[in-house]
Parts: structure tokens; sequence; C-alpha cells
């Protein structure tokens, strides 16, 4: 039984949370983009949309799901608040929390950020992303679309590929994983897959041919080169030779894998056009998913303010 005012990571889950946001998540999927089925379970709520950095996806999907529940939206600029002009983040969100919200969704630079709001507010918070650390509702819509597809997770072989050292989503995508039995993978050249991910349970692999063959899935990750500074990094032609998923490596691959990206994608980069638009890529799956998760999230915390 959820009983959670907040939603920070993925890393304090149980197994049985996380499967009962997902069978929640699942009544959600027949109607989280029907406008002609909003729910009032909301009416009333209002959910005030943080994003201290930029997002589409997950800006829109959070926004969607508020609105399928009859709650009122109010997406902040956060480029054009009093945080431009000095304000501290502790009072930029009290104010906020002082108008009457319950809800906030809040994407920021910054690990932790989302953790220390929730000490400060009485609205609940739901992280959208914290800097390198978690993306817990991404990874949440992930294990929705791979048990959609592959039914259960006991022995199944997951291979994130690419700069896994500054996602968050392969962060939270290896914890919800290991949770739910998964065996993962982390794919990549040396400087963008540090060997300490094996603590958490993963394997680590360099060479990306002799490791897709075996994979069930496989989830490609953009190279995040606002995040790189002066770390060093092969050239991008080189990138593309040894990680890239291809039509080549896709006939090395299971013929049943499931190719995933959280998106954006960077087409001819970590993934080929017509392998990101083939019969095996569920991308635009996980982006629909994305909204019954939040529902369900929204409509779980909202049952336990």
């Amino acid at each position: 039984m959820w009983d959670r005012k907040h939603l920070l990571g993925i890393a304090e889950l149980s197994a049985e949370e996380i499967t009962e946001i997902l069978d929640k998540a699942q009544h959600y999927t027949a109607t989280a983009l029907d406008e002609s089925t909003t729910s009032d379970k909301l009416r009333g709520k209002r959910v005030a949309l943080m994003f201290f950095e930029n997002s589409t996806r997950t800006r829109v999907s959070f926004e969607l799901a508020a609105q399928r529940l009859g709650a009122s939206v109010t997406a902040m600029q956060m480029s054009a608040s009093s945080v431009a002009k000095g304000e501290s983040l502790r009072d930029t969100v009290l104010t906020v929390d002082a108008m009457g919200v319950d809800f906030m969704v809040v994407r920021h630079s910054s690990a932790g950020a989302p953790h220390q709001i929730a000490g400060w507010v009485s609205a609940s918070v739901l992280n959208a992303g914290d800097g390198t650390h978690e993306h817990p509702t991404q990874a949440l819509l992930d294990m929705l679309t791979i048990r959609r597809h592959k039914n259960d997770f006991d022995g199944l072989r997951v291979g994130i590929v690419g700069d896994i050292a500054h996602s968050r989503v392969a962060r939270s995508d290896l914890i919800a994983l290991k949770k739910l039995g998964a065996d993962v993978v982390l794919i990549g050249p040396p400087t963008l897959v540090p060997g300490a991910f094996a603590q958490l349970g993963a394997e680590v692999a360099h060479n990306f041919d002799n490791a897709i063959h075996n994979c069930d899935v496989l989830y490609m990750l953009r190279i995040q080169c606002e995040r790189l500074g002066g770390q060093q990094f092969p050239s991008m032609r080189e990138y593309c030779e040894f990680y890239r998923l291809d039509g080549p490596r896709m006939r090395r691959a299971k013929p049943d894998v499931l190719v995933m990206h959280p998106g954006p994608m960077n087409r001819g980069i970590e993934i080929a056009a017509d392998v990101a638009d083939g019969p095996n890529a569920v991308v635009l799956e996980q982006v629909a998913n994305g909204v019954a998760v939040r529902m369900a999230l929204l409509d779980m915390m909202n049952n336990h303010r």
C-alpha cells in the first residue's frame, strides 16, 4: 500500500512499491492520451511545474498527466522568476508553497535539490531529475514499457549503452532493474562507464559488439556534451564506430531485442535513424507511457497527502 508523500528517487522504493506504481500506471495506459476521459480525481488540486533545467518530454508529460486528472497546472518559467534576480532556492519554493500548491514537480541541476525542497515545503514533491543523481519517473516509465513487452524481469538482460557517468536515467534504471530482478550490463568507453558502477550490481563492458548478442533490451543514451567539461572523450567519429546502434549491430542482436532511448536522440551518433524508427524501437511508446506513470503517481500521492 502506497503511503509516501513525496517521490524523490527510485533508491528509496521497494520492489513491491515499484510494482504497485506500474500496476496503477497500466490502468491509465488506455486513457492517458484520450482527452475525452478526463478524470476529476485531482479536481481542486494545484500542481506547480518548477523546471530549473530545460525539459520537453518530462514537463509536458507531467502537465498532461495533471490535466487528465482534473488538476490546475502552473508551468513556471524559472529563468524568468526571482531566481534570476538572486533569490535563493529556499525562498523561491517557500513563496510558491505559501500560494497553496499541492504538488511541486522539480527539475534542478543540483543533485539532492528535490530532497532539500521536500524538507522545506508542505506540498508533495516529485523529482523530475536532479543533476546526475536520479530521474525516478523516467525509470518508472521505462519499467512499464519493458514489462508490457517482456512480461517479467527475472532473468532479463538489459544493456545500457553510452554516457553512463553523467546519466541520471542510467542510475535510476539500474537501481529499478536490479530491484525487479533483471541483469544489467553498462556499455561504453572507460571514461564514460566508471568501474565503480559495478558496486551497484551492474556488469561493466567496453566492447559493444561482444556484449550485444545476449541482451534482451538495448537502452541507448546520448553523449551529454554539456556535462563533459574537460573530461577526456573519444572523437565523435570514433564513438560512432564503436558504440552506435546501427543496422549491422542490430543483426548481431536478438531478433526481438527491445530498443529504447529516453530522448532527446542524437540520430546518427548513438543510434542510426533507421534503428530509431525501426520495428524494435519503442521510443514513442516510452513517451506515451510517461503520461500514464505520472498520472498514477499523482493519483497515489494525492490519496496519502
